[in-house]
C-alpha cells in the first residue's frame, strides 16, 4: 500500500553540472558557507575610517530583483557581519549535497524561475505577463486577433528547440522550492516508521520548455527509481498562468483576507483559471496513472485544490485526503472568488478535507454551506450522495532533525560570535517574507512606538528583522524602508544601533544560531494558516549552546500556532500597534519565573505537535473515515433479506416499528394530492401490521399534526411522531405531546421571520411555510434556480449565525431551507418511545426504515442499542439512494418496503 504525497513541489530537484561547450551558464558561482576567522569587522560607511577600506569576503552585489531602496549607510556593516548577499545551496541547507535535507520549515524561497541563485538550472521560456490595467488588456488581446486573422491556414506556433546547455549530466539535490514543514514532516514519518511506502508527486522545481524530451524521461526515471518521486512536468505557460497569476494574484490574497482589487487580477481572471485547471489536472492524472487499489491519496495546499474531485471522477472508490496548509477565510471572503464553486467541489471529491485549526475548518463549512447550499455538520459537508469529513490537525517541526542541526560546528561557532558581538543587549529576532501578510511594516512601527514610549530601552536593545526578498509590493518595500531609515535617524548612536534591517534571508546556520541567542521572537502576521518559525525557535531556546534560554514568544493572534499555545505566548492583534509596543516591554522585562513557565507550556506544544505526530494522526483519521464512508454508501450496505427478516420476525415476542412516511412509505406530496390508492395501500398494511398484540407501529413524519391526524386518524393502533420528533401520539390516543416549549418556540420564530421576510423579497417565486415547531423557506418553484440556491445557502448561514443561542438550526436542501429546533428530532421521539417499556419488557426486536437524512439519527440511535446489546434484533433500512448509517437498503424503494410490510403482517404470531 503506497501513500501519495501530492503537493506542488517536490522535495528533490536537479543542479545541471556546468556544460564546456555550450555557452555559460548565467549561475553565479557557489558561495562558500563563511568561516568566522575570515570575516573582518567592517567600520561603519560613514565612520572617520578610510571609506575605501576593502570590502566584507562575504559581501556580494545584492539579488537585482530586490527593489528596496538603500539602506541607511549605518546598517551597511550589519549586512557584512551576517551574510552574502547572494544565496547558495551551500548556506541555505546544513548538508547541502543530501537530497533530504532538514530545511527551514517556513522557508521564504524565490519565485519561480529563481532557484538559479542556488543551482544551475534553465529560467522560464513563458511569455511576458498580461498588461497590467484592463484597457491595455482588451488592446493587447485586439491586436493578437487582428495579427491572428492576417495568418493564412492554420496557425502554427513555433516551437523553441531545446537549450544544448542542459543536455549535461546533474546531480540530485534538495528542493529550495516547495513546503518545508511538510517535507521535513514527511521525512521524519518515514524515519520513525510512521509511514512506508511514500511517493511524492509534483514538479521538479524550475521551468523545463528548455530541456529535450529525453533528459526529462532521464531525469523522470531517476527520481522514480532512486528516490520514490513521480515529476509532474508541465509547460512553463502554463505554470506561468497557474502559479505566478491564479495562485499568487488570486487564491493566495483571498486566502489571507485580502481581496485583490488591483486592476491587473481583472485582467487575469480572463485566463489564468484555465491554466489553474490544465495544471492541476495534469497532477490528478499522473496519480491515476499509478495508482493501485489500497493506495492512499493526500493532495496538499491552495495550488491544487481540483485535484481531489478530478481524481474522484476517475477512482471513484480512492481514499483521498486533502490538507490546507494556508487559512481559510471566512465565507464572506471566499465568495468573491469567481471559481468558488470549483474550488468547493474540488476540495469536496476528499474523504477528508483538513486544516490547521478549528477555525479554519469552520470557515469551510459556512462557505460550503453558503454557496454550495448542503448540509454543514460538525463532522463534514453531507452532499446528495457521499459525506465529506472536515477535521482540523496542526502541522509540526521535526524536533530530533534541529536538534542534531544545531550541533553542527558552524552554528556552535555563530552562537559564540553573536554572543559576544551583542553582549550586554537585548536582542529581538524576526524572520519574515516582506509580503502584506506577515505585518513586517506593523511590526516596526510597534518597535519605533517602543523605543519613543520607552527611552530607557534605547540603548540596550537590539531588533534583528530578517526581511526576505520579494517582488510583489514595491510600494510596501519603499514604505519599511522610510520606516527604517526614520528609527536609524531617531534612535541610532556612534556606538549603537536599535536595529538591524537585512534585505536578505541568513544562512541556516547563522538562522539557528539567531534563534539561540534571543532574548524574544516577534511574529505579526496579519493570517497565516500556521508558523513554524515560532516552533523552531522554542526548540533552540532550551538553553543547551547558548546563556539565553526561555524566552518569550511574541506572537500575532491571527497565526495558527497562536490557536495550540494556548496562552503560553505574548498574543498580540498585529494591528494594535500600543499593544506590540507592551509586549516588546512585557518580553524584555519577564521574569526568569514566568519565563520558565511559559516556556515549558510552549515546549510540551511544540513536541506533543511534531511533525511526525501530524503525519500519523492525518492518516489514522483519513483511514477511520474512509471505512466509515464505505460502510455507508449504498454500494456497500447489504440488500435487506426479506426471509431472515421474517425469521427473526417470527421468533421475536416484543416489537417496535418506526416507519418514515414521505418517500418511504409513500411518495412526497401534499396531503390532498397523493395518489389515493398508494395512500390506501399503506394503510391497510399498516392496519394489519399494528393489529398485531405483539407490535407497537410508529409513523415519523415531517408533516404537521393535523395533516397526520388526516392520514392516519383510522388507524387508533397506530402511533404517530409529527414534524419530525416534536410532537408524539401514543397508539389509542387522542393527546399529542409537544416536546419543544412552547414559549421559546414562539421566540425563536419571532426572531427568525424577519430574516426570512429578507430573503423572500430576493428570490422572486419562494414562499414561508409555518408549521408548529418548524419553519420552511421553499424556494422549489423560484424563477432563477442558481441565485435562489445562493440565496438560500445565505439564509441559512444567516440564521445560524443569528439564533445559535435559541438553540435552532437552518439546514439547506435541495428545494428549501427547513429551520427547527437542534434539541428534538426523530431520535429524541424514538428514545421518549422506548423510555416508556418497563426494563422486564423492553423490545426484543427494533425496525427502522427511513430515507432522509432526518432519519439518520434514528438509525444511529437504533444501531447504538444493537452494539450495547440493549435491543437483541435490530433492522435499520434506508429506501433511498443516499449514502447512510442504515444496516441494510432496499433498491425497489417504497413498493419494496411495502411489500415486506405486507409479508410480516400476514404472518401468523
Amino acid at each position: 500500500m503506497t501513500t501519495f504525497v501530492v503537493s506542488l513541489f517536490l522535495p528533490y530537484t536537479v543542479d545541471f553540472h556546468e556544460s564546456k561547450s555550450a555557452a555559460p551558464s548565467p549561475k553565479p558561482a557557489p558561495a562558500v558557507p563563511p568561516k568566522l576567522i575570515d570575516i573582518g569587522r567592517q567600520p561603519s560607511k560613514n565612520s572617520l575610517q578610510d571609506a575605501q577600506q576593502p570590502p566584507s569576503v562575504l559581501k556580494r552585489a545584492p539579488p537585482s530583483h530586490i527593489n528596496l531602496p538603500k539602506t541607511p549607510l549605518a546598517m551597511l556593516e550589519q549586512d557584512d557581519f551576517f551574510t552574502p548577499a547572494q544565496p547558495s545551496a551551500a548556506t541555505h541547507f546544513p548538508k547541502p549535497q543530501d537530497p533530504r535535507s532538514l530545511v527551514r520549515s517556513d522557508a521564504h524561497i524565490p519565485e519561480w524561475g529563481g532557484s538559479g541563485l542556488f543551482f544551475n538550472q534553465p529560467q522560464s521560456r513563458a511569455d511576458p505577463a498580461p498588461p497590467d490595467t484592463i484597457l491595455e488588456y482588451a488592446k493587447a488581446q485586439e491586436r493578437a486577433q487582428i495579427l491572428k486573422e492576417r495568418q493564412k491556414g492554420p496557425l502554427h506556433v513555433e516551437q523553441k528547440p531545446a537549450d544544448p546547455r542542459w543536455a549535461t549530466g546533474y546531480t540530485v539535490v534538495p528542493a529550495v522550492q516547495g513546503n518545508g514543514g511538510l517535507a521535513n514532516a514527511v521525512r521524519a514519518a518515514v524515519d520513525n516508521k510512521c509511514l512506508k511506502d511514500v511517493l511524492s508527486v509534483g514538479l521538479i522545481g524550475f521551468p523545463t520548455d528548455s530541456i529535450n524530451e529525453e533528459k526529462k524521461t532521464e531525469i523522470y526515471e531517476k527520481l522514480e527509481e532512486e528516490h520514490e518521486a513521480l515529476t509532474v512536468y508541465v509547460s512553463d505557460k502554463d505554470f506561468d498562468g497557474h502559479y505566478a497569476h491564479f495562485c499568487k494574484t488570486i487564491l493566495w490574497p483571498v486566502f489571507h483576507y485580502v481581496i485583490p482589487d488591483h486592476p491587473k487580477s481583472k485582467a487575469f481572471l480572463d485566463h489564468s483559471w484555465v491554466f489553474y485547471v490544465k495544471v492541476n489536472q495534469a497532477f490528478a492524472d499522473k496519480v491515476v496513472k499509478n495508482y493501485k487499489r489500497g493506495d492512499i491519496i493526500w493532495v496538499h495546499d491552495y495550488h491544487l485544490c481540483l485535484v481531489p474531485q478530478m481524481i474522484r471522477q476517475k477512482l471513484p472508490d480512492a481514499q483521498i485526503g486533502f490538507f490546507l496548509h494556508t487559512a481559510f477565510p471566512s465565507s464572506e471572503v471566499f465568495r468573491c472568488l469567481a471559481a468558488r464553486k470549483e474550488l468547493l467541489d474540488g476540495m469536496l471529491g476528499s474523504n477528508l478535507v483538513a486544516f490547521q485549526t478549528p477555525e479554519y475548518a469552520h470557515h469551510f463549512l459556512q462557505t460550503c454551506s453558503r454557496i454550495l447550499s448542503v448540509e454543514a455538520t460538525e463532522d463534514g459537508v453531507q452532499l446528495d450522495t457521499r459525506f465529506v469529513n472536515v477535521w482540523s490537525s496542526p502541522i509540526g517541526i521535526d524536533p530530533r532533525a534541529l536538534a542534531l542541526a544545531r550541533e553542527e560546528p558552524e552554528v556552535l561557532e555563530w552562537i559564540q560570535t553573536m554572543q559576544k558581538r551583542y553582549e550586554g543587549k537585548k536582542v529581538i529576532v524576526a524572520r519574515d517574507k516582506l509580503d502584506n501578510i506577515r505585518g513586517v511594516r506593523q511590526k516596526l512601527l510597534s518597535y519605533e512606538l517602543f523605543l519613543n514610549k520607552n527611552p530607557q530601552w534605547r540603548d540596550k536593545v537590539v531588533l534583528i528583522q530578517v526581511a526576505t526578498s520579494t517582488t510583489e509590493d514595491p510600494e510596501l518595500a519603499a514604505t519599511v524602508s522610510e520606516i527604517v531609515t526614520r528609527i536609524d535617524a531617531v534612535h541610532s548612536t556612534l556606538t549603537h544601533n536599535p536595529l538591524v534591517f537585512l534585505r536578505q534571508d541568513i544562512a541556516f546556520s547563522q538562522y539557528l544560531a539567531l534563534l539561540s541567542i534571543a532574548d524574544a521572537l516577534a511574529i505579526t502576521s496579519l493570517r497565516e494558516g500556521m508558523n513554524l518559525t515560532c516552533h523552531e525557535f522554542v526548540i533552540c531556546q532550551d538553553g543547551r549552546a547558548s546563556d539565553k534560554k526561555h524566552a518569550p514568544v511574541i506572537l500575532s493572534e491571527f497565526t495558527g500556532s497562536a490557536s495550540i499555545f494556548d496562552g503560553a505566548e505574548l498574543a498580540v492583534n498585529p494591528w494594535d500597534y500600543g499593544g506590540i509596543a507592551e509586549a516588546f516591554k512585557h518580553a524584555l522585562e519577564m521574569s526568569e519565573e514566568e519565563k520558565e513557565r511559559r516556556y515549558a507550556k510552549l515546549r510540551n506544544q511544540v513536541m506533543h505537535h511534531t511533525g511526525d505526530y501530524w503525519v500519523s494522526n492525518l492518516s489514522e483519521y483519513l483511514a477511520k473515515v474512509h471505512e466509515e464512508q464505505y460502510r455507508r454508501d449504498t454500494m456497500s450496505i447489504p440488500r435487506l433479506s426479506s426471509s431472515k427478516l421474517a425469521s427473526t420476525y417470527e421468533q421475536t415476542s416484543r416489537r417496535l416499528f418506526l416507519l418514515d412516511y414521505e418517500g418511504t412509505l409513500a411518495s412526497y406530496g401534499s396531503v390532498n394530492s397523493t395518489v389515493l390508492t398508494n395512500t390506501e395501500r399503506v394503510i391497510d398494511v399498516l392496519r394489519e401490521l399494528s393489529a398485531d398484540k405483539k407490535n407497537a407501529v410508529y409513523v415519523m413524519s415531517g408533516r404537521t399534526v393535523p395533516e397526520t391526524e388526516l392520514l392516519f386518524d383510522r388507524l387508533p393502533n397506530l402511533g404517530i411522531i409529527a414534524e419530525n420528533g416534536c410532537f408524539l401520539r401514543e397508539p389509542n390516543s387522542d393527546e399529542w405531546i409537544q416536546f419543544p416549549n412552547e414559549e421559546k418556540t414562539i421566540k425563536w420564530k419571532d426572531s427568525v421571520k424577519p430574516i426570512l421576510q429578507y430573503y423572500l423579497e430576493r428570490v422572486e417565486g419562494s414562499r414561508v411555510e409555518e408549521r408548529h415547531c418548524s419553519l420552511l423557506f421553499r424556494y422549489d418553484k423560484a424563477s432563477d434556480p442558481d441565485a435562489s440556491t445562493r440565496h438560500a445557502g445565505d439564509c441559512a448561514n444567516h440564521i445560524n449565525d443569528a439564533c445559535e443561542q435559541q438553540r435552532v438550526k437552518a439546514i439547506p436542501s435541495r428545494d428549501y431551507v427547513i429551520i427547527e429546533p437542534i434539541d428534538f428530532d426523530k431520535s429524541t421521539a424514538a428514545q421518549h418511545v422506548f423510555n416508556k417499556y418497563e426494563e422486564s419488557a423492553k423490545p426484543d426486536f427494533l425496525f427502522v426504515a427511513g430515507n432522509d437524512r432526518d432519519d439518520e439519527v434514528v438509525f444511529k440511535w437504533a444501531k447504538k442499542l444493537k452494539e450495547e446489546w440493549v435491543v437483541p434484533n435490530v433492522q435499520t433500512v434506508t429506501v433511498g439512494d443516499r449514502n447512510s448509517v442504515a444496516l441494510s437498503t432496499l433498491p425497489n424503494g417504497t413498493t419494496g418496503l411495502l411489500g415486506v410490510m405486507n409479508k410480516l403482517a400476514k404472518l401468523q404470531s
